[in-house]
């Protein structure tokens, strides 16, 4: 079932003790030290699992192979993350980024002002591959005009923390997106393509409920609006020619070429019209690509969205997937995980209970640590081998982990993101959570599907 070697045989109370031990290390120093990243945290988990295992007398080289196996399973993801961040300098570099964002905002109506913030953050969120610098910057300047317009702050909060987290998780260049895809050993875009069934039925309700709750008879000042999209078109970088690599990724999609061809693909043509629309020198080139993309003297309003990508972009999250990788084949060299999983296989033999049990796992890592990493990370290498016996296409918990997974930790108070967007919109995470529709919508759906077989492919 297990497809790593179990050095260490506990009891079930023993695993369920030492589990416990774990989620404390991690939920504590995540909710309780303000400004912890997720690093430190998962280190010391790692320290003390490696202390477990020598006093259980198993050797430290058989833990560190049960490290090494971990994150060797999904090598993959680790150079499709570089790829990804020289994919979005390179979209930068050609314009496809800026005319993106400088059409979409043509999107904002003050009637359907929910409606609006929703689909432009969704269409931002995708272009940029991040629900959390969309929130930050584009969220802001829509929270500003809510509040002009005399409108419901938790219900904007809630189109945007919506829209941006659609964005996020159906973009290629998204990192939880990838490590959901990769962590299980699906192709990013057959991932996101099997994503569409519970991602666009929760889009359509949820732009059905911004419909119904949006302001029809208000009419009001939208220069904040026309000043954003002047301060993108000054920079020089919008232009026609740059929605073909979005073209190219759409294609690629679906002549199902594989991900890095695709990125690579669609880079080679990117900086084909960078070269086209700007005089790049060979060094600077080779510096954004590393370093991302940066233009001087841009308005502050734009600056974090334009400014960004590049190979040192993917550092962090690089560096938290081979921790939590660790750190999950530690749980199952020692067999932590194994017995859990033994205790409850008799449960686990429909796809209805595996679903149930991928998003209540993810849903609780979620809820008890505050960081959707770890909860995509260590339910997608506990559940795949019952996936995997159960004869159900991986794609199908690929899904169901962005599902619960991803989409949740907006809604977590304690979140990493629930508190970066409360500090950020000013709005508590309980006020805008009932709105934030997009979010509870997937988990639901998701749900459903699971246990009514609708969707759910077999190998």
């Amino acid at each position: 079932m297990f497809d790593l070697v179990q050095h260490h045989k506990p009891k079930k109370m023993e695993a369920i003790l030492i589990i416990l031990i774990v989620f404390l290390i991690l939920g504590y120093s995540m909710i309780g030290i303000p400004n912890m990243t997720p690093h430190i945290p998962v280190l010391i988990t790692i320290v003390f699992l490696l202390l477990y295992g020598s006093i259980n007398k198993v050797k430290f080289s058989l833990l560190q192979n049960s490290m090494i196996q971990s994150v060797s399973t999904s090598m993959g993801a680790v150079f499709l993350f570089f790829f990804i961040g020289i994919l979005v300098t390179v979209l930068m570099m050609a314009g496809s980024i800026p005319t993106l964002i400088f059409y979409g905002l043509d999107i904002i109506s003050t009637k359907v002002f929910y409606l609006s913030s929703f689909v432009i953050t969704a269409i931002i969120g995708i272009a940029i591959g991040s629900s959390l610098t969309t929130v930050a910057t584009l969220g802001v300047a829509l929270m500003g005009m809510s509040n002009a317009f005399g409108l419901n702050p938790a219900i904007t909060a809630g189109a945007i923390v919506s829209g941006a987290f659609f964005g996020d998780k159906m973009s290629p260049l998204s990192d939880t997106t990838s490590i959901s895809a990769s962590i299980v050993g699906v192709d990013l875009f057959e991932h996101i393509k099997n994503m569409m069934y519970t991602t666009v039925p929760a889009f359509i309700l949820s732009a059905l409920a911004f419909t119904l709750l949006s302001p029809w008879n208000k009419v009001g000042d939208i220069s904040s609006v026309v000043q954003f999209k002047n301060d993108i078109l000054n920079t020089g970088l919008v232009n026609n020619l740059s929605f073909i690599p979005f073209v190219l990724l759409i294609i690629f999609s679906i002549l199902k070429v594989p991900a890095i061809l695709t990125i690579i693909y669609t880079s080679i043509v990117g900086l084909g019209i960078a070269f086209i629309n700007n005089s790049y020198s060979l060094e600077e080139i080779a510096g954004f690509l590393f370093a991302g993309f940066s233009k001087a003297d841009l308005p502050q309003t734009i600056a974090s969205l334009l400014n960004r990508g590049g190979i040192n972009s993917m550092f962090f999250t690089l560096t938290i997937v081979i921790l939590a990788l660790a750190l999950g084949g530690l749980l199952f060299g020692l067999g932590i995980i194994p017995t859990l999983l033994e205790s409850i296989a008799h449960l686990l033999t429909t796809p209805s209970r595996a679903t149930f049990c991928v998003a209540f796992t993810a849903l609780g890592v979620n809820y008890i640590v505050g960081e959707q990493y770890l909860s995509i990370l260590l339910s997608g290498k506990t559940f795949k081998p019952i996936y995997d016996e159960l004869q159900l296409h991986s794609k199908n918990l690929s899904r169901t982990l962005e599902d619960s997974g991803t989409v949740i930790n907006p809604l977590v108070p304690w979140g990493v993101c629930g508190v970066f967007i409360t500090s950020v919109l000013g709005v508590s995470t309980v006020a805008y959570l009932p709105f934030s529709f997009f979010c509870y919508l997937s988990l639901i759906l998701t749900l459903i599907f699971g246990f009514t077989g609708m969707t759910l492919t077999k190998k």
